[in-house]
C-alpha cells in the first residue's frame, strides 16, 4: 500500500507542462491575472521572462488553455528556428494555407495584411531566446502590422542584454517577470501538489526542516523542486519495496533530500 503512496507521490512531480498542475499561489495568481490583463490590451508584443524553471512555460500553457475558448490563439512550445518554416506554419495555422506552400517575409507580411478578421489572433512563442535575431526582427515587423499579437517568452540572461536590445525598448509595450518561490511558497506549492493529486499522507510527511532543507538545494526554483521530489519519492518508492522495515513512513528524511539532491545534480556527491 506504501509503496503505491510513493509511486503516486512521485508522479506528481514529473517535469511536464501541463496547465491542470498550475498550483495556485498568492503573489503567482496575481502576475499570471495581470499577464492575463496586458494581453486585452491593445499591445503588440508582450514580454513574459523570468530564469529557467520559474514558471514561463506553464504560464503560457495555462494562457493557452483559458483564452482559447474564446478568442484564437496559437501557441508554439517548441520553437520553430527555421524562418520559412515558422512563416508556412503561421500562414497554416491562422489561414489554413497548405503547409507545404514555401514562404518568404514579404509573402507573410503581404497575407497578413491584406487578411480581414474581427480579432487580433494572440500568438505564444515559448523558450523565444533559441529563435535567431534575424527571426526576432521578422515577428516584430509582424506584430506593427497589428494584425497579430505575440506573448513572448524568454530566459532571464545575467546580463539581461536581450531584454536590453532597443527592439525590445520600442516595441514591447509591457513585460512580466517570474522569479522562484519564496521559501513559504514553496512548501505550499509542495503540499498544494500532493493534496490536488490526494495524496494527502505525502503532504503531511513534510517538515518545516525538510522543507528548509528543500528550499536550501533549489532556492525555491519550481523546476528544480520537482525534479528533487520526483527522486526524493523514488527513493522511498524503491526502499520500502526492498527493505520497508528499515525507513521512517512518517516523516521526509533530511538524508533522503541529499542522496536525492545528490542523484538530481543540485548538489555534488
Amino acid at each position: 500500500m506504501k509503496s503505491s503512496i510513493y509511486t503516486n507521490s512521485k508522479d506528481v512531480f514529473i517535469d511536464a507542462v501541463n496547465p491542470k498542475d498550475y498550483v495556485q499561489l498568492d503573489r503567482v495568481s496575481t502576475i499570471y491575472q495581470s499577464l492575463k490583463n496586458s494581453v486585452k490590451k491593445p499591445l503588440k508584443m508582450i514580454l513574459l521572462y523570468g530564469k529557467p524553471g520559474t514558471g514561463k512555460s506553464m504560464f503560457l500553457s495555462k494562457l493557452h488553455q483559458d483564452l482559447s475558448k474564446n478568442q484564437e490563439v496559437h501557441y508554439y512550445m517548441t520553437p520553430i528556428i527555421d524562418e520559412s518554416e515558422f512563416y508556412r506554419v503561421l500562414a497554416h495555422d491562422l489561414y489554413g494555407f497548405s503547409e507545404n506552400k514555401e514562404l518568404n517575409f514579404t509573402q507573410i507580411m503581404k497575407i497578413i495584411q491584406t487578411k480581414e478578421t474581427q480579432e487580433v489572433p494572440l500568438i505564444l512563442l515559448d523558450e523565444a531566446q533559441l529563435y535567431s535575431d534575424s527571426l526576432m526582427e521578422k515577428i516584430r515587423l509582424l506584430s506593427d502590422t497589428r494584425k497579430l499579437k505575440f506573448v513572448i517568452a524568454l530566459h532571464k540572461t545575467q546580463t539581461e542584454d536581450l531584454i536590453a536590445k532597443e527592439h525590445f525598448q520600442t516595441r514591447i509595450w509591457e513585460s512580466v517577470e517570474l522569479k522562484n518561490a519564496s521559501m513559504a511558497e514553496s512548501k505550499i506549492y509542495i503540499q498544494k501538489k500532493l493534496m490536488k493529486a490526494n495524496c494527502f499522507d505525502s503532504a503531511n510527511m513534510f517538515t518545516n526542516k525538510s522543507i528548509k532543507l528543500i528550499y536550501k538545494l533549489t532556492n525555491g526554483n519550481y523546476r528544480d523542486t520537482n525534479k528533487l521530489l520526483y527522486s526524493v519519492f523514488e527513493i522511498y518508492e524503491h526502499y520500502y519495496e526492498h527493505n520497508s522495515s528499515k525507513i521512517s513512513m512518517d516523516k521526509i528524511s533530511n538524508k533522503i533530500i541529499e542522496m536525492s539532491a545528490i542523484h538530481t545534480g543540485l548538489i555534488d556527491a
